[in-house]
């Protein structure tokens, strides 16, 4: 049941719900700790981005090691998975990667669910404007609501939220990404405690009609068969393998 007030704390507070979030989120509550996780809203959970990949170059053994740790990112990848492909296979095993193009929404409703049946794990949706600290310590989170809540940590997972811009030709909005706020209070708080922020750029590529695309001269690229999975499911017990 969600609480309020500084004598019902959380053991950790998790700001921001896209794969770090869910990670860190899921992380928390399945060591037993009491956890909440904070979203701005509940409808992007897990939302992936324009190009919905999971791994890559120089990402595919990061979902590895999350999976070797106990993460979910592995398993939701292999449930949703449209095509998989082992990239670079023809040249030596240091530079292969494995990568997966997941159906976006089946990826992101899949990892809600798991969120809302977690143990030790409630979801609220809220914007946090502010860092509660208190003799040097961090004690808990403010809201837009007029809401705050209190814990033993606080995990920020703001991705391109903090202070977002979106640049679109030479126009400029704010925004975590298209149609979403941009976290501004929030970066103002963190100044405030005396840390200082950086800014850092991601790209989308323009997008480009199909009708003017001649797919009869493209060269089709084909998924793996048999599929190179992420998960290591010969270290889970057939319960584990049951809940996913």
């Amino acid at each position: 049941m969600l609480t309020l007030g500084k004598d019902s704390e959380y053991g950790v507070i998790v700001c921001g719900a896209g794969h770090a979030g869910c990670e860190a989120a899921l992380a928390s509550a399945r060591m037993g700790v009491r956890t909440l996780l904070l979203s701005g809203s509940l409808d992007t959970v897990a939302q992936m981005s324009c190009n919905p990949a999971i791994g890559g170059l120089a990402k595919g053994h990061i979902v590895r090691e999350i999976d070797a740790l106990g993460g979910e990112m592995a398993v939701n990848a292999d449930a949703t998975g449209i095509q998989f492909r082992v990239l670079n296979a023809s040249k030596g095993p240091a530079v292969r990667a494995p990568r997966a193009q997941c159906d976006k929404k089946a990826y992101q409703f899949r990892m809600k669910r798991v969120l809302e049946s977690a143990p030790n794990l409630e979801l609220f949706q809220a914007e946090v404007t502010g860092i509660i600290a208190s003799n040097g310590e961090i004690r808990g989170v403010s809201t837009n609501l007029g809401a705050d809540f209190y814990a033993r940590s606080v995990v920020l997972t703001t991705g391109t939220f903090l202070r977002g811009l979106l640049f679109v030709g030479s126009s400029k909005t704010e925004g975590g990404r298209m149609g979403d706020f941009s976290s501004k209070r929030l970066s103002e708080s963190l100044e405030a405690l005396g840390i200082s922020l950086a800014r850092l750029k991601t790209g989308t590529p323009a997008r480009i009609l199909a009708k003017s695309i001649d797919f009869s001269k493209c060269q089709m690229q084909p998924g793996d068969e048999p599929p190179q999975l992420f998960a290591f499911y010969d270290t889970r017990t057939d319960a584990y393998e049951a809940a996913a």
